[in-house]
C-alpha cells in the first residue's frame, strides 16, 4: 500500500467512535498547548503594534474581529462537509461532528457581532447599520441558533440528523453572500484587505499578528471542536446504556 493509501485508511479509520476517542485522547494536549501560545503571541503582536493613522488604537478590536468573522464561516463550512457525509454516505461520525460544530460557531460568531459593535461605533458613530455585511452575518447567527434549537427540540436522534442535515446544506448559500456582500453591493463595511486575489492590503505591521490571532482562532476550533465531539460520543454511549438498562429493567419486571 502506498503512503497515501495509509493515510487514507487512517483518516477514514477515525470514523470508528474507539478509533476517534483514543485519536482525540492523543492530539488534545498538543493542540490546546499550541492554542495557547497562538494566542500568547497573537495578543503580544496585536498590543505592540503601532496604532492606525485613521483609527488610532481602536484598530486593535481587528485582530479579535476578523478572525473570529472568519472563524464564524469556516465553521458553518465543516457543518456543511459533514452534513453532506451524514445524507449522502451515511458516515457515522458526521452527525456528531455538524451537532459539535454548531455552538462553538455560534460563540464565534457572537464574538464578531459584538466586537464589530464596539469597532464600528467610534468609526460609524453607530453600534449598528443594517448594511449587507452585518445583516447577512446576524442571519448567520440566527442560522446557529435555529440550528442548536432544532437539535433539541426533536428527540430522535436519526430524524434530528436529517432534519438539520438539510438545513444546513440550504443556508451555505449565506456564506459566499457574507464574503462578497462587501464587492456586491455598496455598504459601509471596508472591503477585503486579506483575502484578495492581489495579494493582502494590509501592512505587515497589520497582517502579522492579524494572521497570527488567526491560527490561534483556528487552533482554538479544532481544540474545541475535537474535545466536543469526544463529548458527544461519550453522551451518546452513555444514553445508550440507560436505554439498554431501562429496556432490560422492564423485561424483568413483565
Amino acid at each position: 500500500m502506498t503512503y497515501a493509501g495509509r493515510i487514507k485508511d487512517n483518516i477514514a479509520s477515525l470514523a470508528q467512535p474507539a478509533r476517534f476517542l483514543a485519536f482525540a485522547d492523543r492530539i488534545l494536549p498538543g493542540l490546546s498547548t499550541l492554542t495557547a501560545l497562538c494566542f500568547v503571541i497573537g495578543l503580544y503582536l496585536s498590543f505592540v503594534s503601532d496604532g492606525d493613522y485613521q483609527q488610532g488604537e481602536t484598530v486593535r478590536i481587528m485582530y479579535v474581529h476578523v478572525p473570529a468573522a472568519w472563524m464564524a464561516m469556516f465553521c458553518y463550512a465543516v457543518m456543511t462537509a459533514n452534513a453532506i457525509g451524514s445524507l449522502v454516505w451515511r458516515h457515522p461520525l458526521a452527525d456528531v461532528a455538524a451537532r459539535a460544530a454548531a455552538p462553538i460557531g455560534a460563540a464565534f460568531t457572537f464574538v464578531s457581532l459584538v466586537t464589530g459593535a464596539i469597532w464600528g461605533k467610534p468609526m460609524w458613530g453607530t453600534w449598528w447599520v443594517w448594511d449587507a455585511r452585518l445583516t447577512s452575518m446576524f442571519v448567520l447567527f440566527l442560522m446557529y441558533l435555529g440550528l442548536l434549537a432544532i437539535n433539541r427540540a426533536i428527540d430522535e436522534p436519526t430524524r434530528a440528523a436529517r432534519v438539520t442535515a438539510v438545513l444546513v446544506v440550504v443556508g451555505f448559500v449565506n456564506i459566499p453572500v457574507i464574503k462578497f456582500s462587501v464587492d456586491w453591493w455598496n455598504t459601509l463595511h471596508q472591503p477585503a484587505s486579506v483575502l484578495r486575489l492581489d495579494g493582502p492590503a494590509l501592512d505587515i505591521e497589520f497582517l502579522r499578528p492579524l494572521l497570527t490571532m488567526g491560527l490561534a482562532f483556528t487552533a482554538l476550533f479544532f481544540t474545541l471542536h475535537i474535545a466536543s465531539i469526544r463529548n458527544e460520543i461519550w453522551r451518546r454511549k452513555l444514553m445508550s446504556h440507560h436505554r439498554l438498562a431501562a429496556r432490560a429493567a422492564t423485561e424483568r419486571a413483565n
